[in-house]
């Protein structure tokens, strides 16, 4: 039975959950998001935020804990000086985990971990470029609708429907070999 036992195992011995728990830690005040499996993402929080309390005490104490924890003096000065008075009117909660994908490796599901201010990344809005397409039609008409919305004339439309359909033949000479425009071409060097 696991009374009184608090936290996973996920399958180490103490010293090296310890170690692994203290490079997590490194690597999310480093970067101040990171991607691991879930189970360790869910322990890594209890860490942080117990990180995080301590930053925000302030104390000489609290920041000889955290070195003791840490061993590294330059993060934990940029605990105590960056991340900690982020959270100075926050009573707790100071991650905030992302599940993100499944590993192709062994299936593991991963998760991001953040800390709560940090603002997520946000969907750029992407110029409409015009995208490849595979089929002499769709080229065509994507240049057509290049030419309309930069206003273009009709013998300008034309001159980009004859482009299109150019570089369509070259793709698919390249693709399927000669085609009848190469062997005329061929033909007429002779």
């Amino acid at each position: 039975m696991r009374h009184r036992v608090s936290g996973r195992r996920l399958g180490r011995g103490p010293s090296h959950q310890k170690a692994m728990f203290r490079a997590l830690a490194a690597a999310l005040i480093t970067h101040e998001h990171i991607e691991t499996t879930d189970a360790r993402a869910k322990e890594l929080r209890r860490v942080a935020d117990r990180l995080v309390t301590l930053g925000k005490k302030g104390t000489l104490h609290a920041r000889r804990q955290a070195y003791k924890f840490l061993n590294n003096h330059q993060l934990v000065q940029k605990l105590f000086d960056e991340i900690a008075p982020r959270f100075k009117d926050r009573p707790g909660g100071y991650t905030r985990l992302i599940k993100s994908r499944i590993r192709v490796a062994d299936q593991a599901p991963m998760t991001f971990v953040r800390f709560v201010d940090e603002a997520l990344p946000e969907k750029k809005e992407v110029e409409k470029a015009p995208k490849t397409a595979s089929t002499v039609e769709s080229q065509v008409k994507a240049a057509v609708e290049e030419e309309l919305e930069a206003g273009g004339d009709a013998t300008a439309a034309e001159t980009a429907v004859e482009d299109a359909q150019e570089e369509a033949a070259d793709e698919s000479t390249g693709a399927e070999g000669d085609t009848e425009a190469t062997k005329e071409e061929k033909e007429s060097k002779e």
